[in-house]
């Protein structure tokens, strides 16, 4: 994660069900679907402003911190974060194995 983003915190935000980074007045966001013990991601975006300044990848990261200090696992249908993971197997230590993708990770 880029040293610019390290500080900034993510955002639950419950009713728009996304977890979000604000950057310069900009949100960075993924769309999740809580179901108790597992988190299902499904969508990240970043604002036009922020594309190439890995703000993306570091909400991604934020996220995965997150889901695994609550001790529940993943369920990444968003092609962003399943790439992300792919990238970075060590998070695969969070993806529930039952996951349908789970042994192309």
């Amino acid at each position: 994660m880029k040293p610019e983003f390290e500080s900034l915190p993510l955002v639950n935000n419950d009713k728009k069900k996304r977890f979000e980074m604000e950057f310069n007045g900009h949100l960075a966001f993924i769309n999740y679907g809580d179901f108790g013990n597992e988190i299902a991601l499904v969508h990240t975006e970043a604002e036009p402003e922020l594309q190439g300044t890995g703000a993306a990848t570091a909400v991604v990261e934020k996220t995965l911190e997150y889901i695994e200090s609550q001790g529940k696992k993943l369920l990444p249908f968003c092609p962003y974060v399943f790439a992300y993971i792919k990238k970075h197997p060590a998070w695969k230590r969070i993806v529930d194995p039952h996951f349908k993708g789970y042994d192309s990770l």
